[in-house]
């Protein structure tokens, strides 16, 4: 057991096991920053439960020295929430990946969302399957040459973002695998949320899909085609910042800055609450490779919504049907409508 006066690091949240990834696989960052965000929390490893599916992403429980479930392609959300639902003390985080979350486990994605269960779901996306050998998933640009598209997708890829919110998502969040700072924040935040935190991680795959992310990481191109939010903040982008995003009615709207009948008053504020906002931000999922005027993917929290969770409302449930007092199973089959043929 850990001594609750003891304040904890990363390195008690380090297991036994060396992490075995490609050399420049983003998940080493997204392992650290957990670890870190764990401590961070004061959380004690032999509360917390790590559950994985299949993939490069789904090897997380056995580098944290917590407990741990390694389940199988696209069930971790089931695993999961039955865990969860069973042992509503523990602090339950889900490692997925684009294919195991989005493609195979899609239906559980969307029924986990609704549901609301509190559970810490981190989405590593790197719109590629990796650990089968460069498939296309569910996430790939049209266009991606792989070993099952040769000829180019021709799919078109889901928008995390949207599908969370269409599905009554109450957190969602989106980082990049090489700021350690913002995901370890996140992180945070996503514990502290009461109800299904979802963070997508944009995470580069040097070996299959190498440079998916590069418009949001080349030094001359990010700061037009990236916007971070901030909670109460104008919607501010570009070198120097120069540019914002303005509604016209409904219709968002870049506008330059240095033009003086232009003011940061005019801008978008962020607001983390507002659902019909952040419908809108997830929205802005153009290929800026494809659409150079496009406008900038957000990074940041985009919606956090305060619902009841799933097993609150079983668990009161419960325990409403027992304080009736016990009864027998064949009390139970009887029910309570009877009758007597004579």
């Amino acid at each position: 057991m850990t001594d609750t006066c003891t304040q904890l690091t990363a390195k008690d949240f380090t297991s036994n096991q060396e992490p075995k990834w490609c050399p420049g696989c983003g998940d080493y960052a997204v392992l650290q920053q957990l670890k870190n965000a764990m401590a961070d929390l004061g959380l004690k490893p032999e509360e917390v439960v790590v559950v994985s599916g299949i993939g490069c992403s789904s090897r997380l429980p056995y580098y944290i020295a917590t407990y741990g479930i390694h389940g199988i392609h696209g069930r971790a959300l089931p695993v999961a929430s039955g865990l969860k639902t069973s042992r509503p003390e523990l602090s339950v985080w889900v490692g997925t990946g684009d294919g195991d979350a989005l493609s195979i486990g899609g239906n559980h994605y969307i029924h986990t969302v609704r549901r609301n269960l509190d559970l810490n779901v981190i989405l590593f996306n790197n719109e590629i399957y990796g650990l089968t050998k460069g498939q296309y998933s569910p996430t790939s640009k049209v266009g991606l040459r792989t070993v099952t598209s040769p000829n180019g997708v021709v799919d078109h890829p889901i928008n995390t973002a949207a599908l969370t919110l269409g599905a009554g998502g109450t957190f969602f969040a989106r980082v990049m695998d090489r700021d350690g700072k913002m995901m370890r924040e996140i992180f945070k935040r996503a514990a502290e949320h009461k109800g299904t935190s979802l963070v997508e991680i944009y995470q580069n795959c040097p070996i299959f899909n190498d440079g998916a992310f590069d418009p949001f990481l080349d030094k001359e191109r990010k700061e037009d085609t990236m916007i971070f939010l901030e909670q109460g903040k104008p919607l501010i982008f570009g070198k120097d910042g120069n540019k914002g995003i303005k509604l016209d009615g409904f219709k968002p709207l870049i506008v330059d800055l240095t033009n003086p009948s232009i003011s940061k008053d005019d801008l978008w504020i962020h607001d983390e609450k507002d659902f019909i906002k952040a419908n809108m931000l997830s929205r802005f999922f153009d290929d800026p490779d494809a659409n150079p005027d496009c406008l900038p993917r957000p990074f940041g929290i985009f919606y956090v919504e305060d619902r009841y969770t799933y097993e609150a409302a079983l668990t009161a449930q419960i325990d409403q049907a027992q304080a009736n007092g016990e009864g027998t199973l064949e009390e139970l089959l009887k029910g309570n409508n009877t009758w007597t043929i004579e």
